[in-house]
């Protein structure tokens, strides 16, 4: 199925008109339901014929109600009209007047031109089955009747109105949630029975119909609260606002359409929801991702209080293996604290790995590298990780960085680089999105002396090779080492992310 933004680019609207159809299709679900029907907007495009241009028609997009029987089952976006059909768009066009041909069978249409600044651009039809309608009862009776002033105002060119917002969002009250319909002075004029349960639970227990809706909602507000400025604009139906109230312990969300006959308002239409559920809901898992922000956070303290009293402890002894070897456990400790600070900072589990990976790399060439100054660089991007995914990659960069830095240049750099070349470490990442899981390809390339004559490896007897290569086959990945000319050590690595961002 095509976007509304293909269809469009067939016509030859101004991007003004452009953008009032697309609001109008963006609050249209709203119409439809209330008219119980579906709706399709038909845009007429140009068609170069031998004895001059004429017009044609196409159907650019369609809407079905939530509140009845569909009548176009199918995808019916991009038909050309029938001759029949082509003959009320053209009349619709010209006289920018609504049509209700003479039904065939069980089928009613009627025709409303979709008109902005006093011009028709378009035409909308609303298709009604017959035979499968609701039943006539006061609520139909009265959606049809809002629908219909809904319907003048599109072809008055007051419908969508402007400034208001429009589509559903999350909260945002629909049809089926609750309508209320206010007269031009903000009385009730009509509550569909869930509205009535909505206000009920507002704790109203008096008559709804002909009761002024602000004095409803204005008598329960706890005394104190603030209210936000747009509520006196939307509970009065003069501005087509939405707004949000909380009293009680009820969370509803209005939305109000002011009804507009001849440029006058003559009433609105107000939409209402419950949504106390739903603002519980968010509450909830606001308090979950603070609590695992804190564990986070937590984590973190308590791996660098570790590492600081392996550094005291291992200043304490003589030998020098053995400093060297709680050295090396703080400082791996602190790689570990790294992502969970980032998760503490974060709103999910996941994080973005680019600057984990550059503060491993600095922070590791700055401790390693005794002799010489290091340069580091960055290329290419790790992108989003999950947390466990982004503490077996930061332990992996953290050892091949270190390796890089304590054998590379160990002795300095390279006799024939020593003035000519700043010795660098770099980090290269690419992530590969196609396929299940993710995979994620990283090179740690140094200038340095290189691997030993005769070698294609390092010594993996060593802890941090061994640390390496158990991680990375976790994350069911494999290494390679190999010698860069004219020197200096190439380590390309590639893993599996369980957990793809």
């Amino acid at each position: 199925m095509p976007s509304l933004r293909e269809t469009l680019s067939r016509s030859t609207l101004s991007p003004a008109d452009v953008d009032w159809l697309h609001r109008l299709v963006g609050d249209w679900q709203m119409v439809a339901d209330l008219s119980f029907a579906d709706l399709t907007l038909w845009l007429p495009v140009p068609v170069e014929e031998t004895d001059g241009p004429e017009m044609s028609w196409f159907l650019a997009a369609h809407a079905r109600p939530s509140t009845g029987p569909n009548f176009y089952h199918d995808d019916v976006i991009g038909r050309q009209p029938d001759p029949g059909r082509l003959t009320w768009l053209t009349q619709v066009q010209q006289t920018g007047h609504s049509v209700t041909p003479d039904g065939t069978g069980y089928v009613r249409e009627q025709y409303v031109p979709v008109v902005r600044r006093g011009r028709t651009i378009a035409v909308l039809i609303r298709h009604t089955d017959l035979q499968n309608m609701r039943q006539q009862g006061g609520l139909e009776v009265n959606y049809l009747q809002i629908s219909q002033q809904l319907f003048s105002m599109i072809s008055e060119g007051a419908f969508p109105v402007e400034g208001a917002a429009t589509g559903v969002g999350r909260g945002t009250p629909r049809v089926g949630d609750g309508v209320i319909r206010l007269t031009a002075d903000g009385v009730i004029d009509y509550a569909s029975p869930n509205a009535v349960s909505a206000l009920r639970r507002l704790g109203h227990t008096g008559q709804v119909n002909g009761a002024d809706l602000s004095e409803i909602v204005t008598a329960r507000l706890v005394e104190g609260t603030t209210v936000d400025e747009t509520v006196p604009l939307v509970l009065t139906g003069r501005a087509p606002w939405g707004t949000e109230l909380e009293t009680g312990g009820i969370n509803l969300t209005l939305r109000a359409v002011p009804l507009l006959r001849g440029g006058a308002r003559v009433g609105a239409l107000l939409l209402l929801r419950d949504v106390s559920e739903i603002r519980r809901r968010e509450r909830e898992l606001l308090s979950k991702d603070a609590t695992i922000r804190e564990i986070h956070h937590r984590v973190k303290n308590n791996l660098q209080t570790v590492a600081a009293l392996l550094r005291l402890q291992s200043r304490r002894l003589d030998d020098p293996t053995a400093r060297a070897a709680l050295a090396e456990a703080g400082r791996r400790l602190a790689t570990v604290a790294l992502v969970h600070d980032t998760l503490s900072h974060a709103l999910t589990e996941q994080v973005d790995f680019d600057g984990i990976a550059l503060r491993i790399l600095r922070a590791t060439v700055e401790v390693a590298a005794t002799r010489t100054v290091v340069a580091t660089e960055l290329a290419g991007s790790f992108g989003q990780l999950a947390a466990e995914d982004a503490t077996h990659v930061a332990m992996i960069l953290a050892e091949l960085v270190q390796n890089a830095v304590e054998h590379g240049f160990e002795e300095g750099p390279p006799q024939a680089d020593a003035e000519s070349v700043q010795p660098l470490v770099r980090i290269e990442a690419e992530r590969r999105s196609e396929g299940s899981p993710q995979e994620l390809e990283v090179v740690v390339r140094d200038n340095g002396a290189g691997l030993p004559e005769g070698t294609t490896s390092p010594d993996r007897s060593g802890l941090g090779v061994q640390i390496v290569e158990a991680l990375i086959s976790d994350l069911r990945g494999h290494i390679t080492w190999e010698t860069a000319e004219p020197h200096g050590t190439v380590v390309r690595f590639t893993v599996r992310l369980r957990c793809p961002g």
